[in-house]
């Protein structure tokens, strides 16, 4: 027997045990739901006893009889995934304590290194039961992601990874990102290093004063790269993290793709994935209130027309705003505003692009073009 209904809405998910036990006690049926990464092990009596029929259960733990059970009644079952260094049925986003476990030990240590390592090695073992493996974590990376945004704008902010901390451009960038938090909205980026790590902590600072992210930036200048010591980087991070507990949240959308670009400790909220055509898409269509771009290479290049192509085929309704930041950058060194001028010329996405001079000007002029 095939579990039905096929299409769940997301008040149909369960993703912890008190959604578990309060489903149970509501109605003593769980027909129809999907239950994701839940420890079901202490819960045989209710497994035993309820309607579980067209149910489906990724990755939860139980005991055999509750699993043969549960079989039988026409659920389909995914059992956990031994020897992993990740849960690919996960319910939730990461966070930085999470991906940044056993730091103490040095990066290697992590949860965040581990999975890259795993990824490398079955990459280049071409395993098609860990590419699964992969597809189904980004899939449940996506699934979090989308219900953490519901009602929710974003704003993304995109930039390159070479930005050192202790140079006016980071400190530019992380002013930036506390100005867009205090104007009420949520700031994304790619949730790695350098503008993308500056803008999350900005966003990080936005609910204190403003000579918390003047000092936040002197403690950071200590350590300015990623390279040598990732461990060292990171530590410099959660000092910032456990002097001023509680600070704002943003969303970070990094890959393990990119196993140089490890992920920055303010984003509250890491949407990781290990496909990173996935993950640029995800960040991108997810900014609804514009992106602003700071000078980057190739990335950020790419980041540019990932997002003007559906603001040009108007594929995802009226087009957001881009806000490119760095005239010289974007017209000299890498002329993409040119290229965007000519795209957008009497289309709707003309009235929506705009360069600036400077990262302090971008507030107000994504201000301007917005709805």
């Amino acid at each position: 027997m095939l579990p039905t209904p096929l299409h769940v809405s997301h008040d149909r998910e369960i993703e912890s045990l008190a959604e578990f036990d309060e489903a149970v006690s509501a109605g003593g049926s769980l027909a129809g739901f999907r239950v994701q990464a839940v420890d079901l092990t202490g819960r045989t009596r209710d497994l035993l006893s309820v309607d579980t029929g067209g149910a489906v259960f990724l990755g939860c733990p139980m005991e055999a009889e509750a699993a043969a059970r549960v079989r039988l009644s026409g659920a389909l079952v995914f059992p956990p995934v031994p020897g992993l260094p990740l849960d690919p049925y996960r319910g939730r986003l990461y966070s930085p304590d999470e991906l940044f476990a056993s730091l103490d030990a040095g990066y290697e240590s992590t949860p965040d290194a581990r999975a890259y390592a795993w990824f490398q090695r079955t990459k280049a073992d071409g395993d098609v039961f860990a590419s699964m493996v992969r597809a189904v974590h980004d899939d449940s990376v996506s699934d979090a992601l989308e219900e953490l945004l519901v009602g929710v704008r974003v704003v993304g902010v995109m930039g390159g990874h070479a930005m050192a901390r202790g140079t006016e451009a980071y400190a530019g960038a992380a002013r930036l990102g506390r100005t867009l938090a205090r104007s009420g909205l949520m700031v994304a980026t790619g949730g790695g290093p350098g503008a993308m790590e500056a803008a999350n902590l900005g966003a990080y600072a936005a609910p204190f004063d403003d000579g918390m992210l003047d000092e936040a930036l002197r403690v950071l200048a200590a350590v300015p790269s990623f390279t040598p010591s990732v461990t060292d980087w990171a530590r410099a991070a959660f000092e910032v993290r456990e002097r001023w507990p509680s600070g704002g949240a943003s969303v970070g959308i990094p890959t393990w793709f990119y196993g140089h670009e490890p992920p920055n400790a303010f984003a509250a909220h890491i949407a990781k994935y290990f496909a990173n055509a996935t993950r640029e898409d995800g960040l991108l269509a997810r900014s609804n209130a514009g992106v602003v771009f700071l000078p980057g290479a190739a990335g950020t290049v790419q980041e540019i027309f990932d997002n003007a192509t559906p603001n040009y085929y108007g594929s995802r309704g009226e087009p957001t705003p881009m806000v490119l930041v760095g005239r010289e950058h974007w017209t000299e060194r890498y002329p993409a505003w040119a290229l965007l001028t000519s795209l957008a010329r009497e289309r709707p996405m003309e009235s929506r692009i705009v360069l600036v001079d400077g990262v302090d000007d971008a507030p107000e002029a994504l201000k301007h073009l917005g709805p």
